[in-house]
């Protein structure tokens, strides 16, 4: 029988708290997927997100998302009173408020922190995260006593993390700085919980790795020698990719792009580290953009459209050889999306990892199309489309009629009725190993429900499934369209 599961990302499930978080509707979902009879759930990355709340932007490639922390759990440690709730519960709308999010998240995490007395756990979780956990605490909590802006906004002396300021910073606000230990310290005591709670009942979670860091992170900030930057610490270049069908100007993502050629020199140390604490809270790891490791598209920095990139060689196999070494065979699923050439191909069978079809972009009027179900092979992970893509929903409505009769005879489907459950129903009948499915797809809801618009700011990463929607009918449904 295939394996399949669920795209749902953290901030998008019920929650009383105005975002997703690792408290009892996490485990309600859980026990909702055990019964539709599905082995995963995949999640978008986990990481602190920063400005336009993306998940592929983050304040550090390691931490958590202070967000998610539940705070009823804090209460029931002792942490929170229902007072310091007050005014933060019942906000359950059909979208993340982000700016209300982050008015009122930290100051009752704040609370929290004023009622935690360190412990022997707690020590533990800082002395085994202390290669990163101490640079990312360092830098939030000079960040939260700046003016708004990243890194390169800060006074000259800061922006280097070993100046004497900032060593001067570090001694006198040790308080500011735990404050950040312990919320990691919650967050990773409660998804570690969630995750095994997932696990007993036989759901793995699908976790996600952006390729890039963000600029503005605690990553590139202690460590500039590692990214292309110049003396005065801003990039040469940045990440994107290049104009397609689906961009005219392409996507200028802004990310800094790495010293591989440094990297190589102590054995890509960072990136075993990275992908060593993802498998930590994550059991098979989807790692964005996997061609840019054959050849990454970079743009002048500077530039307001990505037209002006050009291709640069990665570290290839290498550096998957080197993670292999060091962490042995690893669960590993390739975003090979995007422009493919024969050499990204040829890294993807090198490396033995499973690559992604996604069912949207298969109707081109060609058989050979390898997104066609027919053609996918048996070492793959089949989508009907990915938070980046329509709901299967809105992008049926956008099919002309002349397309749609396509798509009717590849589905063979006699009339428009349940065409989204015959898109789902051609990826459980395919070859693929796994099949995942977004929540919105199996809802079959429109344009309300999609999560991401790439090259788009506002409006993206805001979905959230409400508690009646996850219901016996769905579940049955589910269960029935595995058991196809």
């Amino acid at each position: 029988m295939r394996e399949t599961g669920v795209l749902l990302h953290i901030s998008s499930l019920p929650s009383n708290y105005g975002i997703g978080t690792l408290g009892l509707e996490a485990y309600k979902f859980v026990d909702f997927l055990k019964k539709a009879e599905q082995d995963y759930w995949q999640v978008l990355p986990t990481g602190p997100t920063s400005y336009g709340d993306s998940p592929y932007q983050t304040f550090s490639a390691f931490a958590g998302n202070p967000y998610f922390i539940d705070l009823d759990i804090l209460k029931d440690e002792g942490l929170l009173t229902l007072e310091d709730l007050k005014g933060l519960d019942g906000k359950n709308s059909l979208y993340v408020d982000y700016e209300w999010l982050y008015h009122t998240r930290f100051v009752v995490l704040e609370k929290a922190f004023k009622n935690f007395k360190k412990n022997a756990s707690f020590k533990k979780f800082v002395s085994e995260n202390e290669s990163w956990l101490k640079d990312y605490a360092l830098f939030m909590a000079i960040k939260n006593s700046m003016p708004e802006g990243n890194w390169k906004s800060w006074e000259k002396p800061y922006q280097n993390r070993f100046s004497a300021e900032v060593l001067e910073f570090e001694n006198k606000n040790k308080k500011k700085i735990e404050f950040w230990y312990f919320i990691q310290y919650e967050f990773f005591k409660q998804w570690k919980k969630l995750k095994k709670y997932a696990n007993k009942q036989g759901i793995k979670i699908i976790g996600d790795m952006p390729i890039y860091v963000a600029y503005d992170s605690s990553d590139v900030w202690a460590d500039p020698k590692s990214w292309l930057l110049d003396e005065e610490l801003n990039p040469y270049e940045v990440a994107g990719v290049p104009p397609d069908a689906f961009s005219a100007t392409g996507q200028l993502w802004g990310n800094p792009l790495y010293n591989f050629e440094l990297m190589k020199k102590d054995n890509y140390s960072w990136w075993v580290k990275r992908i060593k604490e993802s498998f930590k809270i994550f059991d098979v790891v989807r790692i964005d953009h996997f061609r840019g490791f054959e050849s990454f598209y970079a743009i002048p920095y500077g530039d307001e459209t990505a037209v002006n990139g050009h291709w640069v060689k990665g570290p290839g196999i290498d550096l998957f050889k080197q993670i292999k070494n060091e962490l042995g065979d690893l669960d590993i699923i390739a975003e090979d999306l995007g422009f493919l050439t024969e050499e990204v191909h040829q890294l993807l069978r090198e490396s033995g990892f499973p690559g992604m079809k996604i069912l949207e972009f298969a109707f081109d009027y060609d058989p050979t199309n390898s997104y066609l179900p027919a053609n996918y092979p048996t070492n793959c992970i089949a989508y009907p489309g990915t938070h980046d893509n329509m709901t299967v929903k809105e992008w049926l409505e956008t099919q002309d009629e002349n397309q749609l009769n396509y798509i009717k005879k590849v589905l063979k489907a006699e009339d428009n009725s349940n065409l989204v459950e015959k898109m789902i129903s051609a990826l459980i009948e395919s070859s693929a190993d796994r099949v995942v499915i977004q929540l919105q797809d199996y809802l079959e809801l429109g344009a309300e429900a999609r999560f991401n618009t790439p090259s788009t700011l506002g409006g993206n990463w805001v979905w959230r499934v409400q508690k009646d929607q996850l219901n016996e009918d769905l579940i049955q449904k589910m269960r029935k369209m595995k058991n196809i």
